[in-house]
């Protein structure tokens, strides 16, 4: 089946800093990278990388977005359907600490100009059965959702990042969810803080949808519909978390398009997830298929 990820295209300027920001406080950076990224890329640079058939639809600004466009060519994934608009290409200002952590501010740019009348127009290639992966960092999120859905599309959405609009959208349409356990607690505030029972609270909520939800070295736990089931993390030194999650998410989707069992993919996702976080960066640590099948080959009996 093919691919189509709405998403995000940004600039990442990551700062190195000894510790995060405080209120009221002037911190010098240690230094400054510039990386491709949003979620929305990422997702699609992971899903390219583990080698489905994957295009990429959203917006770049005015000559500053090229080099996000090569990228996603070098990945292979399809850009026929990235428009370029007035203004700026959407950036982030990433905070990355010793210890790889980060913070992370948004501005939107060439992703927050996405009509319903693009995405009706790109939706018109796609047919019953394939996948549509969206993320909350463009315009038009419901909406291209309703589109979907009225083809027969299968949906997956990653709620991030998590605001009070995720819950505008219409959320019974969506096939496959994936979250952490941020985004869990906030569309379930009562549930509990611990995996298994934010799990349970999302089956009840999302009962016609597959779940998978996210706690980075802790594993992830996913529910099929019938039962629910745990996947452990792998254990490695960490460089930088900025691109676990995408990076879990495309190759996620780029296993079910495949054909693989969900827990299969979700094997594969967290193998794949180990290997980014060994390295500096969001879409440059994105691993290969035969990376990641080399990671597994060691590491597999780890978890």
């Amino acid at each position: 089946m093919k691919i189509l990820n709405f998403g995000s295209l940004n600039i990442d300027y990551t700062y190195d800093v000894d510790h995060f920001v405080r209120s009221g406080e002037t911190l010098s950076s240690l230094a400054l990278h510039s990386y491709a990224g949003g979620k929305g890329l990422n997702q699609s640079v992971a899903a390219g990388r583990s080698g489905a058939e994957i295009w990429h639809a959203g917006a770049v600004g005015s000559g500053d977005g090229d080099f996000l466009l090569e990228l996603l060519d070098g990945a292979r994934v399809h850009t026929d359907f990235v428009a370029h608009v007035p203004g700026k290409t959407g950036h982030a200002i990433i905070q990355r600490d010793k210890a790889g952590q980060n913070c992370i501010l948004l501005y939107g740019g060439a992703n927050r100009t996405i009509t319903a009348e693009q995405a009706e127009k790109v939706l018109e290639l796609f047919h019953v059965g394939d996948w549509l992966m969206l993320q909350n960092e463009i315009s038009s999120v419901g909406e291209i959702m309703r589109l979907a859905h009225q083809r027969g599309m299968r949906i997956a959405l990653n709620p991030s990042p998590m605001s009070e609009t995720v819950l505008t959208y219409p959320l019974k349409y969506v096939d496959l969810l994936i979250l952490n356990e941020v985004e869990a607690g906030a569309l379930c505030p009562n549930a509990g803080t611990d995996g298994k029972s934010l799990l349970h609270a999302l089956s009840n909520r999302f009962s016609g949808s597959t779940l998978v939800l996210t706690l980075g070295k802790a594993g992830a736990w996913y529910h099929d519909g019938e039962q629910d089931l745990f996947q452990p993390s792998f254990s490695v030194p960490v460089a930088d978390t900025t691109g676990a999650g995408d990076t879990f998410t495309g190759f996620l989707l780029g296993a079910l398009a495949r054909g693989e069992t969900l827990a299969q993919a979700i094997r594969e996702a967290t193998a794949a997830a180990a290997v980014a976080v060994s390295r500096p960066g969001a879409a440059p640590s994105i691993p290969t298929y035969a990376e990641m099948s080399e990671f597994l080959g060691i590491h597999g009996s780890e978890a």
